[in-house]
């Protein structure tokens, strides 16, 4: 709570992942509720891989009876990405049907069926999606998002972002047509061999050479993935309505990445 406690009033809300790649973590909901008792707004991460569809509907209503007020809806890695590859996944439901799912509990709709409507009345949760502007499937990429969007998603936060005009294409051509706002991924790189490590076990990822030759070439390397990440939070606040700062083990670092690309604290 600490290095939470260093982001009040520099960030709207910190993300907190869900048992991300596969490894486990404290609570999710639990870790929520911590930020929110020290007056930092939280997104609630909630996977499909470790829960059926009636835990996941628990947590939803676990979430908004703790006053969580956003959900980023995930499929979830797989088991075998993490470093208990015997645990045995679910995958009851994915995250277009977990979208689905939270609109249905934000409009009182049991999940019985029949009609019924929830005992308490509806929930009031904000429902994100993941996106990946870099995804090698143009068509597919287009074809996700906007099943996700149609699934009830109100914004979207990508995965790590390093080549800007994928950036630029994905918001100007599927998220702005259909109205969704993006949170751009920035990922703070340490050190050459800390992207090639990146680029070797996050699916998806793509730090470019040239990224790591600067970080190899760099007689200061930490500073300088400070500097590469304040670069890319100042040019994707020029194309996204906002940036997702992935600072992992150096959250203490995130002020000065801000400062870096000039963004003043929130009044």
């Amino acid at each position: 709570m600490v290095a939470a406690a260093a982001l009040r009033g520099r960030v709207h809300a910190v993300n907190v992942t869900d048992g991300s790649r596969a490894v486990m973590g404290m609570s999710s909901m639990a870790l929520c509720r911590l930020l929110l008792d020290h007056g930092i707004e939280p997104v609630f991460q909630l996977t499909c891989r470790d829960r059926n569809r009636i835990a996941l509907q628990a947590e939803l209503l676990g979430a908004h009876a703790l006053g969580i007020p956003n959900v980023l809806c995930l499929t979830g890695d797989p088991v075998k990405a993490g470093d208990q590859p015997a645990a045995k996944s679910v995958f009851d439901f994915e995250s277009v049907r977990l979208l689905r799912q939270v609109r249905a509990l934000n409009a009182g709709l049991d999940p019985g069926g029949d009609g019924r409507r929830l005992p308490h009345g509806p929930i009031d949760l904000l429902p994100g999606c993941a996106a990946d502007p870099q995804s090698g499937s143009w068509d597919g990429l287009k074809r996700r998002t906007q099943r996700k969007c149609e699934a009830g998603a109100r914004f979207a936060q990508t995965q790590m972002v390093t080549d800007r005009e994928a950036l630029r294409r994905f918001c100007g051509e599927i998220a702005g047509p259909l109205g969704l706002p993006v949170l751009a991924g920035v990922f703070l790189l340490k050190s050459a061999r800390n992207a090639a490590f990146i680029n070797r076990v996050v699916p998806g990822a793509k730090i470019p050479q040239h990224t790591i030759d600067r970080l190899a070439a760099a007689p200061d390397p930490g500073a300088e993935g400070v500097r590469i990440a304040a670069e890319q939070v100042r040019e994707f606040l020029g194309i996204a309505q906002g940036v997702h700062l992935m600072a992992i083990k150096a959250e203490a670092l995130v002020p000065r990445i801000l400062d870096l690309a000039g963004i003043a604290a929130i009044a």
